[in-house]
């Protein structure tokens, strides 16, 4: 059992190979670099190579690789951008080819962008047939609903 502080909001969306957070150390003015360092470690312990960060910027990276933590950044803002959604699930679809990898994927909270992003990844990826049955799915887990700009993100099947 890791040491150290689990991540906010933190979920598992396939066990031991992917999972999902708010950022670690919190957002804007309520991110603490204390609380960063024991969520880092945490991920460390736990076993994590990679984080997807679908913030705009690079909070946390040089934190990460420190850590050892591959980094890759797949900046989802909310105009959601095709182009940038296909970029996130590429990125995941790489990260989860190595069968040790652990991948976490954050932004600030875990929004409906981060529940879009992983209902739709799991229909990219054909873990999933039905784009309704994926945002069932990744509502049960995450733990909130899903909204119109979230199913937005989830590709028809067979995509």
């Amino acid at each position: 059992m890791p040491t150290g502080s689990e991540p906010r909001d933190f979920a598992w969306v396939i066990q031991d190979r992917l999972a999902t957070s708010s950022r670690v150390g919190g957002q804007g003015i309520q991110h603490r670099r204390v609380r960063r360092e024991q969520e880092i470690s945490w991920l460390v312990e736990a076993g994590f190579t990679t984080v997807v960060s679908l913030l705009p910027g690079n909070q946390n990276v040089r934190s990460y690789e420190r850590a050892g933590i591959e980094v890759h950044l797949a900046p989802v803002d909310s105009d959601h951008e095709e182009a940038a959604v296909e970029h996130a699930f590429e990125i995941l679809a790489k990260a989860l080819e190595d069968p040790d990898c652990k991948v976490l994927v954050h932004r600030d909270f875990v929004d409906d962008t981060v529940g879009g992003i992983l209902a739709g990844f799991v229909v990219f990826a054909g873990l999933v047939d039905d784009p309704r049955v994926a945002a069932m799915v990744i509502q049960e887990i995450i733990g909130r609903p899903l909204g119109p700009s979230a199913r937005a993100l989830i590709p028809a099947a067979g995509v």
